[in-house]
């Protein structure tokens, strides 16, 4: 027998639908349905339609009304592509440091820099790893985000990184939004390793690829393409190994320095993260590509450095998701929806281009293609918030957070509650 859940009615229903994929979106391209409501069967959306058209074609005794009697504005499940939110200990040394002035350099030689996080998070358990990362989800998922992607790359060895995968892994199971692992093993050479960069990649991909397809821990490879981690021409034999196995490839492109968007795009990777760096060359190379750019206001907040140019990655007809980069060292924050706002005034973005970077898009560049809209056969993620315009939750800056957050068509989080 079926049985439905109807949701309703909404003031607005903003749904992506048809939003496209790449370039600029001006608000008024939005579909937004007046007083709608979501029918629910089976975690997917059965149905969306005028409150009082469902009601009346729902009304048997299987299908249970939810009745809302406040204003609510109802948009998909937020999605945060890139998340280093597996880790141990804290940077809050490096944080004051860098802000009194002193150089990355400066600070890594104070031991600060990510081998202090690789130190503190290879001293950790992997059972202390699971509930570090159980925690943050968990505050992720009450500010709206359904789903998260979460990268290794503390680990820098075969068994540390495996430590790291199996507790991202593990914690999926545990965390109401989905964890989406991605191996980011190629993040630094690592200190401890007898052997130059090269070296350390060969070891790495054919030691560890395997293993990860073996017990399915992650069909995402990223790699740090910047001075002081790894060259272009380091990384080109270890994407082409993972692209052989069949591993999606993500790139951290652009952060102080060009040379990785390039990669991204000779080696068609899903996604380049960063950018930051990017000049007009970059972004047209980008937006001529299917490379989905991610922009990562959280690191330009944490360092205090430029934002990604998100303005014109858009009207290069370029795609362009958000993320927080929730990490320990550069972005500790972990703010999605406060870094999407905040991006969106020094960038220039109309709402409708914020809101699609967080769902919609990001949704795509996790190659996702159940979730980040609101229509019939996708899953039913979606956030509720308590006002009558859409644009109330971007003009508030964060400030606004969900009322409700349903994921799977399970009510996950109430505001209050």
């Amino acid at each position: 027998m079926e049985t439905y859940t109807l949701i309703g009615p909404f003031s607005q229903l903003v749904s992506m639908k048809n939003t496209p994929l790449k370039g600029a979106i001006k608000d008024d391209d939005l579909l937004s349905i007046q007083n709608a409501g979501i029918v629910i069967q089976n975690h997917r959306i059965k149905a969306i339609d005028d409150f009082s058209k469902l009601k009346q074609s729902f009304t048997t005794s299987d299908t249970k009304q939810i009745i809302l009697d406040k204003n609510y504005v109802c948009v998909p499940g937020f999605i945060d592509a890139h998340t280093h939110i597996c880790f141990a200990g804290s940077r809050a040394q490096d944080y004051a440091m860098r802000n009194s002035g002193k150089s990355y350099l400066e600070i890594a030689e104070a031991g600060g820099g990510i081998w202090d996080t690789v130190t503190k998070t290879r001293e950790a358990t992997k059972d202390e790893l699971r509930k570090g990362i159980i925690k943050r989800a968990s505050l992720h998922a009450k500010r709206g985000i359904t789903t998260i992607e979460v990268k290794s790359g503390y680990g820098l060895s075969i068994e540390e990184e495996l430590k790291m995968l199996y507790a991202i892994k593990e914690a999926n199971t545990e965390t109401v939004s989905d964890l989406v692992a991605t191996c980011l093993a190629g993040h630094m050479l690592p200190k401890d390793f007898d052997g130059n960069h090269k070296a350390y990649l060969e070891y790495i991909s054919d030691s560890l690829f395997p293993i990860l397809k073996a017990e399915q821990l992650s069909n995402r490879i990223d790699a740090f393409i910047e001075k002081g981690a790894f060259t272009p021409q380091d990384i080109y034999p270890y994407f082409e190994k993972a692209k052989a196995i069949g591993f999606d490839i993500t790139v951290h492109a652009d952060q102080f320095s060009t040379g990785g968007s390039e990669v991204a795009v000779k080696m068609d990777a899903i996604s380049a993260d960063h950018l930051e760096a990017s000049t007009e060359e970059e972004i047209k190379i980008l937006a001529n590509s299917n490379v989905i750019a991610i922009a990562l206001p959280g690191a330009s907040i944490g360092l205090g450095c430029d934002f990604t140019p998100a303005r014109k990655i858009l009207d290069n007809n370029g795609a362009l998701a958000i993320a927080s980069d929730w990490n320990p060292g550069s972005a500790p924050m972990g703010d999605l929806l406060t870094q999407a706002c905040i991006l969106g005034t020094f960038q220039k973005l109309s709402n409708a281009e914020v809101l699609a970077g967080i769902t919609h898009r990001a949704a795509s560049a996790l190659h996702l293609d159940d979730r980040g809209i609101l229509e019939v056969g996708m899953l039913a993620d979606f956030n509720l918030f308590e006002t009558a315009d859409w644009n109330e939750i971007l003009y508030q800056q964060g400030q606004l957070r969900p009322a409700q957050v349903w994921k799977n068509g399970q009510k996950i989080h109430q505001q209050g509650s």
